[in-house]
């Protein structure tokens, strides 16, 4: 799915259009953000794809949501 991540003034944000969601990220799993996953506020899990650590945000990515582990 489409995710535009963006730097906000509260920190990170990702903001998905087919659904017109938009939470802020509060777990990062990689010191560089890209390359691993990421967890929104609402509980999604995302994997995001492996780019440089200098990309410029505010970018449209291409991530995988995790299913829940139930």
């Amino acid at each position: 799915m489409k995710v535009m991540i963006r730097r906000t003034s509260a920190g990170l944000s990702a903001y998905v259009p087919k659904k017109d969601l938009e939470e802020p990220i509060i777990n990062v799993e990689t010191d560089d953000l890209w390359g691993g996953t990421v967890t929104l506020r609402n509980g999604w899990r995302l994997a995001l794809p492996k780019l440089s650590r200098d990309t410029p945000l505010p970018i449209t990515v291409e991530a995988r949501k995790i299913p829940d582990e139930d």
